[in-house]
């Protein structure tokens, strides 16, 4: 498995020559070879050996802290960089407004192309007018794409195809779990919440792809520049929301693999819905299913995993702040 994810409460990993070992209460619960771990996701109260934190930094292995629901605390890394150049040129890049809208387009163009596949494919099982009126209003958005002149513009119409896209959403789901549209922070059904921790494992993944490239992951071009905001990475994961979260979320939420009972209720210490450990796991097991599912990479040529997506797209980012590459193409699915 590329990803280790330790969920176990109360587990530590440690490291015996090439093998990584999570143990809890002196009994070993799974092994690892070293050389197929490529991230490690820590959720919650799980202990990391000295020898492990030496080889993860050592090789330059992303390890992601988060709590038991997965919010996001920090990651470690190591602080050397080879990379400078590269960045030098992103950041110029990122300057100058001419790349800047032309990269940011066509990340927005990749999302709502996506999802508007995902829904078509949808609509041709299912004739309901939600979905046909949906798709001719992303459609709509995508022709517009091409006049807009700056991000915001861009982003306003992404916002809009957005609201389209979620409120056809919910005619897709075969289980009824309160889902009207798309909400968060926190989120207030069962489906949000699936969501919600979908998108957050798909930054952990893109965010990766993106410091094995060496770019810089808080200077983006769609979304703006702030304080502590990966923005690079919220660009880059636009276009495999759809078709890997979202994808995956329909399925399970379809075939009944997780239901209700995997979510604990609301707290009043803890506001709206989460999963349950038990639900985190199977919800785990699908997404990496989706992620290491290998498929054609029209840039490319090449049939590759979704994960390795991830990084081929950043390296074309790459090749385009450093004009090796004329224009920015989004990966889409038919």
């Amino acid at each position: 498995m590329p990803v280790l994810y330790l969920i176990e409460q109360g587990a530590t990993l440690r490291k015996e020559g090439n093998r990584l070992i999570v143990s809890k209460d002196g009994q070993a619960l799974q092994e690892f070879p070293t050389i197929k771990v490529e991230q490690v996701i820590i959720f919650g109260n799980v202990n990391l050996t000295t020898p492990v934190i030496h080889y993860l930094l050592q090789e330059g292995i992303d390890c992601v802290f988060c709590s038991s629901y997965g919010r996001y605390h920090g990651r470690l890394f190591s602080t050397e960089s080879k990379f400078g150049l590269l960045r030098q040129r992103q950041l110029q890049a990122a300057a100058e407004p001419a790349i800047k809208v032309g990269i940011a387009r066509e990340i927005a163009r990749g999302k709502l192309l996506n999802q508007r596949t995902l829904l078509l494919r949808y609509l041709r099982e299912k004739e309901k007018p939600e979905l046909k009126s949906a798709t001719e209003g992303i459609q709509r958005c995508l022709d517009k794409l091409d006049k807009a002149e700056d991000a915001a513009t861009l982003l306003g119409l992404e916002g809009h195809a957005g609201n389209l896209y979620y409120g056809a959403f919910k005619q897709l789901l075969q289980q009824d779990m309160g889902f009207v549209t798309r909400a968060r922070r926190p989120p207030p059904d069962p489906v949000n919440s699936l969501l919600s921790f979908g998108y957050t494992l798909l930054v952990y993944g893109v965010q990766a792809a993106v410091r094995i490239v060496g770019l810089d992951p808080f200077v983006g071009f769609l979304h703006a520049t702030e304080y502590s905001r990966p923005s690079l990475v919220l660009d880059l994961m636009e276009e495999f929301r759809a078709i890997v979260v979202d994808s995956v979320v329909l399925r399970i939420i379809n075939t009944h693999a997780i239901t209700t009972v995997d979510f604990e209720p609301p707290q009043e210490a803890r506001r709206g819905v989460f999963l349950t450990q038990e639900g985190i796991k199977k919800f785990i097991h699908h997404y990496e299913e989706r992620v290491q599912t290998q498929v054609f990479h029209p840039i490319d040529r090449i049939r590759v995993t979704y994960r390795r997506c991830f990084e081929l797209q950043a390296r074309h980012i790459a090749r385009v702040t450093t004009g090796q590459e004329a224009k920015y193409q989004p990966f889409l699915v038919k």
